[in-house]
């Protein structure tokens, strides 16, 4: 094993930091002084990653292309908008550098997440969580509101990691699936199709995911006219990323009954300011960005790169990358 350089602006706390330290004693290891605030903050340059082999963190995107050593760039995010831009990622496979997010870190937690959503939706507990609180007995309209899985059509807009183990995770419920993604490589576990196709299945659908990352091509893909085709009395879910929909049209769409439920992990800005009508209209369900969490996130972050590192150290194929 050839001893390498790592730097990182990741904000550990103190035991990681310790561990981090000693399962790469035989490297040597730089701790940047401008850490990033969270693993989706972007970092601040740093020329003391110009003299690393492996950057791990939010590394900014100048010293990324203005390294001369750089073999491999691990992000502490499964997002990776920042740097998903033609230009730099050609220009990050141009120098032969190894380009990893961490979905695998996340798919688990967000797919969980989503189908406890998908699931209380369906048997009506948010609106009997907030009948508890007036002691109210609906009996009747809370029966009457619920519905089974079996045999919903569904539009997963984005197919990843995440999307994938959606699918896998809902089998034995027995929906009618089709995800829609960028390229239809053939080894999905759904039905797929070029997203280009999603608008002719949108009024069929009575359950519509949004998983897509934000990019040029995705930044308000729901817009209010796409919203307009989707099947009146449909159930939307967000827990892509805020900027890819329309929230006044959210809005408009559950006011209106065209959309029956609509539930939101993500939110343009974050935090949703406290006066926005998301948080009061009837319907719209919000979690502030915690699909992807766990209690222990900060330990399996670190055994995702560490596991990453011994790979890179044997020579082997990274997991995760995307370049």
């Amino acid at each position: 094993m050839v001893p390498v350089t790592i730097w990182t602006n990741h904000n550990f706390d103190a035991p990681q930091l310790d561990r981090l330290r000693k399962e790469t004693s035989a490297h040597r290891l730089i701790i940047s002084p401008r850490t990033s605030k969270s693993n989706l903050d972007a970092g601040d340059r740093d020329l003391s990653a110009l003299d690393a082999d492996i950057l791990y963190g939010q590394p900014d995107i100048q010293d990324i292309l203005a390294s001369p050593v750089v073999k491999w760039v691990q992000l502490t995010s499964a997002g990776y908008t920042r740097y998903d831009k033609p230009e730099i990622l050609n220009a990050i496979k141009a120098k032969g550098i190894a380009f990893c997010n961490a979905s695998s870190l996340y798919d688990e937690p967000c797919a969980q997440h989503v189908v406890a959503m998908l699931l209380s939706l369906a048997r009506a507990l948010p609106q009997a969580a907030i009948d508890q609180q007036h002691a109210s007995w609906n009996y009747l309209p809370l029966r009457g509101q619920s519905f089974l899985l079996r045999g919903q059509k569904v539009a997963i807009a984005g197919y990843g990691a995440i999307a994938k183990r959606v699918v896998e995770l809902l089998t034995p419920y027995h929906l009618d699936i089709t995800a829609f993604r960028r390229s239809v490589r053939g080894d999905e576990n759904c039905r797929t199709l070029p997203i280009d196709q999603i608008d002719v299945h949108l009024p069929q659908a009575e359950i519509v995911m949004n998983l897509l990352p934000l990019s040029a091509s995705t930044t308000r893909f729901f817009s209010a006219d796409r919203i307009a085709k989707f099947r009146t009395g449909a159930v939307y879910i967000n827990i892509g990323r805020g900027d890819t929909n329309d929230q006044d049209a959210l809005v408009a769409s559950l006011k209106s009954g065209k959309l029956t439920h609509v539930y939101l992990d993500v939110t343009s800005p974050e935090p949703l300011p406290k006066n926005h009508a998301l948080w009061t209209t009837p319907n719209c369900h919000i979690t502030p960005h915690t699909a992807g969490g766990t209690f222990d996130e900060p330990n399996r972050m670190l055994e995702h790169f560490l596991g990453n590192l011994r790979r890179f150290e044997r020579g082997e194929a990274v997991v995760d990358r995307v370049v």
